[in-house]
């Protein structure tokens, strides 16, 4: 009786403490149900107006108890269902939790993503904590857990790869660019933008996934849509600055719809924290994305 009382005890005052953090736009446990819906309709040069598609992506989950775990992740399944997306597309960061969490086997968390229900099937790449560190080195893997855990789950991973699909008589390229963070043995990086372009064989309209948008100086016009997570909106954020930000170009990609030069860019806020469980001003996310037409 005293312990089930002391449980009682335990989850108010994280109930108490959840909604106080909330109230001064910050977050420790991710709660699904206060997660926002960030909604783009973009118009873009290189995507045809005809041609509907509505797509939901996800990214930088860090799963690990009690922040990000599977009981939040599963309700972020339902969540994004209920959204009824044409594609799910995966952004990277699965594991490795922040500070002070309780890891979640790949085995699990990939279980969970079974539930992902989409015509056109879930899509992923990874991202830099995906794979293993080596000091401040990560190392590439021919297939590192996480990508193990999502394949299992019957989850595309792309790495350097192009695949076209064929959608409502018509058909575009989806084209996943491997991590830019994580090393090869010799040093060079494993991302290679020219390498996964050089697949597309047709005009089909092309979405870019990359992990990190650093990548975005160097996407051609030919693609429609980059999409990008990894910066978390900063996670902690003073007055819409964020003061720790990794990226090489500062907080020019740090979140949101970004045009440059007709091209455009997408950056997620993602879903968990990495290093410090904690998000100020700075809210997860699940982003929907409408392109061409308005759905019925």
């Amino acid at each position: 009786m005293a312990k089930g009382k002391t449980e009682r005890m335990r989850q108010r005052l994280k109930t108490v403490l959840k909604t106080g953090l909330r109230a001064f736009g910050a977050q420790m446990w991710i709660d699904p149900a206060h997660v926002e819906v960030r909604h783009y309709r973009p118009q873009l040069p290189g995507w045809p107006q005809d041609f509907p598609l509505r797509l939901v992506m996800l990214s930088d989950f860090h799963i690990g108890e009690p922040w990000l775990g599977v009981r939040a992740l599963e309700q972020l399944v339902e969540r994004t269902n209920a959204l009824k997306p044409d594609i799910v597309l995966l952004l990277g960061d699965y594991d490795d939790g922040p500070r002070f969490s309780r890891p979640v086997d790949p085995a699990i968390w990939g279980n969970v993503f079974k539930g992902l229900q989409a015509p056109l099937g879930v899509h992923a790449v990874l991202g830099n904590h995906d794979y293993p560190a080596e000091g401040k080195r990560r190392l590439a893997q021919l297939r590192p857990a996480a990508q193990a855990a999502l394949e299992a789950a019957g989850v595309m991973v792309h790495v350097n790869r192009a695949l076209r699909l064929p959608w409502r008589d018509k058909a575009f390229w989806l084209a996943g660019l491997g991590d830019q963070v994580a090393e090869l043995a010799d040093g060079r990086r494993l991302a290679n933008i020219e390498a996964t372009l050089a697949q597309i064989a047709d005009a089909a309209p092309v979405l870019l996934l990359a992990h990190e948008p650093d990548i975005f100086p160097q996407v051609p016009s030919r693609v429609a849509l980059t999409l990008s997570g990894h910066l978390h909106r900063g996670q902690i954020q003073f007055f819409g600055y964020a003061p720790v930000l990794p990226s090489l170009f500062g907080q020019r990609f740090l979140h949101g719809h970004i045009v440059e030069e007709a091209r455009h860019l997408i950056v997620g806020s993602g879903l968990g924290h990495s290093g410090l469980p904690l998000r100020f001003q700075a809210p997860p996310e699940i982003v929907l994305i409408e392109l061409g037409s308005s759905h019925a």
